[in-house]
């Protein structure tokens, strides 16, 4: 017998327990049914339109996605809009779709943990405490802060940070230390957790979607953070997770493929238009 989408949430259970989820969060199964045989999963960051037409164009049946594609109750699902597009689509060819979203922030070897594993940081543990223990010391929450054996120079940290992220920009407020020894990271939109970076001794912090009043309270601390990129703090934990999942069905022998999408930022830096300012400025 074919395996089913419960089997695949039995296995992502064992990897982001859903326990794990804020409680604003929307995780799980959220369109299609347990019992559905599946045989390829198509697995991404963000849920659109082009992703169902990437699943059906690779004859896959269960989208995976780190974003959920319901987020906030539905009032309506007008298919003229990408999100009832997106639903309408994967209902038609018979895919299914679940989200993994705050469950894989704060679980071990999620999005935070790649991200600090990338930077090459030691000693890691959880910014925030999880909601819920997962078995394997209390190391789940969201995200995480560790050291370097020997501090590095600041332009040799944001080296690190370009190579584990490909970020398409970097942003930075307050003012840069003289060495770089203790890190915080937290992939995604995590600028309020700025404060308690500081006050758990770190050098740095690195997020995304840092606000304006955020940027001015680091500025005033004199609290160097960084703003990857929404999408570059949260990516590399895709390919992370897909090779979990693999090797989960590889112990169990369950016949399921995992592809990843190749998906790129979705907001870009104008560089011709700001050349061409300056060059009439």
């Amino acid at each position: 017998m074919a395996p089913t989408v419960q089997e695949l949430i039995n296995i992502l259970q064992k990897i982001a327990p859903e326990a794990l989820a804020e409680d604003w969060d929307n995780v799980g199964l959220l369109v299609g049914k347990p019992s559905q045989p599946i045989h390829k999963v198509l697995l991404a960051l963000d849920p659109s339109p082009a992703l169902v037409n990437d699943a059906v164009a690779n004859d896959c049946d269960l989208i995976l996605t780190h974003h959920p594609i319901i987020f906030r109750p539905l009032t309506s699902l007008r298919t003229d809009h990408p999100t009832g597009r997106f639903i309408a689509s994967a209902l038609q060819h018979n895919i299914a779709v679940i989200g993994c979203h705050t469950n894989l922030d704060a679980a071990l070897g999620g999005v935070s943990d790649v991200l600090a594993q990338g930077l090459g940081l030691i000693n890691t543990s959880p910014l925030v405490a999880g909601r819920s223990d997962c078995t394997t010391e209390k190391r789940c929450g969201l995200g995480r802060i560790g050291t370097y054996s020997t501090a590095l120079q600041p332009d040799d940290f944001i080296s690190r940070l370009l190579q584990t992220c490909s970020p398409p920009w970097l942003l930075e407020a307050g003012k840069r230390p003289q060495r770089v020894k203790t890190v915080a990271v937290c992939g995604g939109s995590c600028g309020d957790f700025a404060e308690r970076a500081l006050a758990q001794g770190a050098d740095v912090f690195v997020t995304a979607e840092i606000k304006h009043s955020v940027a001015r309270w680091a500025e005033d601390a004199g609290f160097w953070i960084i703003d990857g990129g929404h999408f570059a703090t949260e990516n590399p934990a895709m390919a992370a997770l897909q090779q979990q999942l693999q090797q989960h069905l590889a112990a169990t022998n369950t016949p399921i493929t995992i592809t990843t999408a190749q998906q790129q930022a979705p907001l870009r830096i104008i560089k011709q238009s700001i050349d061409t300012a300056l060059r009439l400025g």
